[in-house]
Parts: C-alpha cells; structure tokens; sequence
C-alpha cells in the first residue's frame, strides 16, 4: 500500500494553483504567504488547509478553452515542438534556437554552458520571447529555464546573480531564511527573464554513501542525509522560488541517493535496488510537489523493483504508475539531459524521444539542439502511426499549454 502521504499529494494539479497546506509543525507548510501570478513568472501557491483528492478522482483533469484551443491550432510537427526543451549555449548567441522555433516549433529553452551577467542573459531571454511559436494568431511563450541550484551547479554567474551556497549549506538555514534567500535568488532569474528554475534537489543520500554517490553527495547537492531534511530542504527552495514567480522543478524522481554513477557520465552503476512504491525517499518529492511545484524531472538511473526493464524516464510504471497515478501528480514531467548523458547513448535519439512520452512524459530534455529536429520528427512520425501514442502526446501537449497558461506565457482572446 502506498504511504498516507504520498497518496494524498493528488490535490496539486496541472490544473490547480492552490497548494496542499496543513502545518506539520516545522514551519514549512504553514510559514508563507502566497504570490500572484506573473506575465512570465510561475503560478501563485496558497496554503490554506484544503481536503486533498484521490488519484483516481485527478486522474484526468480539464483544460481551459484557449489550451484546447491553442493545442488545435498548433500542426503535428509545432505540437511536438512543444514537448522538447533545447540548450542554448553563450557561443551560440540569443539567436541560437531560432532555426528550430521556426521550423519545428521549439517550445522551451535551457540556458547550459555557463552564462555571464544578467543583462546578457535578460537580452537573449527577450529575444527568445519575441521570436516565440504562435497558434492562430496567439503566442506561446517560452519556457525559459536555467540551472541554479547552488555550489557546484548554477549556470548563471557574474553581474546580478548572486553565489547560491551549495544544498547541503542551505540546509544550514531555518525554514525561514532558506525561503527568503531563494526568493531572492528567484527575483534574480525572473528579472534576467528566467521562468523556470530546473531545481530543486529532492534526492536523498544516505550517510553511508556520502560522498561515494558521484551525481549529487560528491557535490554536497543534496539538503541531507535523510528523507526529513531532504523535504525540508527541497520544499523550502521551491516555495522561495514560487514566492519570486519562477517554477521551481523538483528532481531526480525517484532518486539519485542510493548510486554511485553518475547518469551524465557513465552508465554503470546508475542502479537503485531498494526503491519500491513504498520508499521513503520518494518523501521529499512529494513534499514539494505539495508546494505547488509542477514540474517535475525524471531521472535516467534505473530501478528494477520499480521496473525491471527500463530505466525511470522510459518507464511507464515509474512515470505512470507511480508519479502520476500512485502520488496523483498531474503537472509536467521532464526528463534529466537525454542529450548527451551516457546513460541513455545505447538508445537511438529517435527513441530518447518517443520513449519518454510513451512511459507518460511531457517535456525531452537535449543539451544539443542539433538533436530537435529528429526528436520532433520521431514524435510525429510515431503519433501518425500509433493512436495510443498519438492520444500521448496530445495529452502531453495539454500538459504543457496548461502549464504555461497557468504562468502567464499563453492567452487568448
């Protein structure tokens, strides 16, 4: 039986900006207010107390009129323009990107490579909206991510951007003064045109893995060594985000904790034996979905009591199964980088493509744009001949409008 509180973190939806509440007595659920909703920011999150949903009853929410409006206007290949997300280097200038919103419809962004100053990057970010796909007459915005989570990991540096201490220094911080600071760090992005944050960190390492564990303990990535802090951590950065109207993404669900390879660099010893549906690790992930938080990123480690098979984001028990239907998550799933990782190499970039959409995902992840337009290709070509997998990615699709409808970055009318 899946634990009393993972089931319950149904009530966050792609459609429902009002966050799970209910204090536990650590300040985390009941300390914050809420914020309103910005033309490139992320939605408001409330957290007032509210009965939550089951699964079964979120499993299959509405859409607006303009998403369903927009997804009808959009032609097979800008529909699956809106389900990659391409790296966008400093060598490659703002325009980098522009070949593939032009002619594949490219739908979000990553800012990789180490970015300097944030008037640089505010330039390229307007760019980048100005150039944005449209549908009958209506902008889509983009989804314009970064990577600041801290330490070692933050791609924007220099003028404007503060030094983010690394996960595990954050912890160090009261609820409170974590809260703050990422708001902080949020108000940041948001004014260099950042709108969506691909942290925080959920994974949880234990002690006696420490520093062995390559893609996260090495770094100090982590907010600790159990599935209390990591919650802690994890939601507290988010919900500091969410204050600032960025997006915050929670990953690596299921977790990174328990391997010892990294997923970017190896394709050994990227496997978790324990994780079950009944893991406490899957805690801080939940924990911070209830922030309002609603993208999630999927990890490419594998995880065989899981899924014997594939690894997680190929997996349909994993990101079906498990995050959608057992926690009742309802907003966007990403993949980690399937550009360049070695974990995924033995895998045509056709199928990195199609295979994560078939196990129930939203958004592909490439560090390298040359891959889009095969990706997008894939996806047509697949949809065309599969209705299960066509029915998919429209789901998907609406996924993802109603995500950027709910930021400000699509409206009708």
């Amino acid at each position: 039986m899946p634990s009393p509180r993972l089931a319950l973190i149904a009530c966050t939806s792609a459609l429902v900006v009002t966050a799970c509440a209910g204090s536990d007595g650590s300040g985390r659920a009941s300390g914050g207010g809420s914020s309103t909703s910005g033309s490139d920011g992320a939605s408001s999150v409330s957290r007032s107390p509210s009965s939550t949903a089951s699964p079964s009853s979120t499993a299959s929410p509405s859409v607006s009129s303009c998403v369903q409006q927009t997804a009808d206007a959009l032609s097979p290949t800008e529909q699956a323009g809106q389900l990659i997300m391409a790296a966008l280097e400093p060598g490659a200038g703002s325009t980098g990107l522009d070949p593939y919103i032009r002619d594949q419809g490219l739908g979000s962004m990553l800012y990789l490579g180490g970015w300097q100053d944030a008037g640089t990057v505010a330039a390229a970010s307007t760019h980048l909206q100005q150039v944005a796909p449209e549908a009958d007459g209506t902008t889509i915005g983009m989804l314009v991510a970064a990577d600041q989570e801290g330490g070692e990991v933050q791609q924007l540096t220099g003028s404007g951007f503060s030094t983010i201490p690394s996960g595990l220094e954050q912890a160090q911080m009261s609820p409170d003064e974590l809260r703050t600071a990422a708001e902080g760090w949020g108000d940041e992005l948001r004014a260099a045109g950042v709108n969506v944050n691909l942290s925080p960190v959920a994974d949880t390492v234990p002690e006696e893995i420490g520093t062995g564990n390559a893609p996260i303990g090495r770094f100090g990535r982590q907010y600790g060594s159990t599935p209390e802090a990591a919650a802690q951590g994890a939601s507290d950065f988010a919900y500091g985000m969410l204050r600032a109207q960025v997006q915050p993404t929670v990953k690596h669900f299921p977790g990174l904790g328990r391997v010892t390879g990294n997923t970017d660099m190896t394709a050994e010893g990227i496997t978790d034996d324990v994780a079950d549906t009944d893991d406490p690790y899957l805690e801080p992930f939940a924990e911070t979905i209830d922030t309002g938080t609603r993208i999630v990123m999927v990890s490419s480690a594998r995880y065989p009591q899981l899924d014997p098979e594939e690894p997680a984001l190929f997996s349909e028990p994993i990101v079906t199964d498990l995050l959608r239907e057992q926690m009742g998550f309802e907003g966007v799933v990403i993949t980690d980088d399937v550009g360049a990782a070695e974990a995924v190499a033995a895998y045509p970039v056709a199928e990195r493509a199609t295979g994560f959409i078939d196990a129930g995902g939203d958004i592909v992840l490439t560090a390298s744009p040359a891959q889009v337009p095969t990706m997008v290709e894939a996806i047509t070509a697949e949809a065309e001949a599969d209705e299960d997998f066509a029915a998919k990615v429209d789901d998907a699709l609406l996924r993802v409008l109603t995500l950027k409808e709910g930021m400000g970055l699509l409206r009708c009318g």
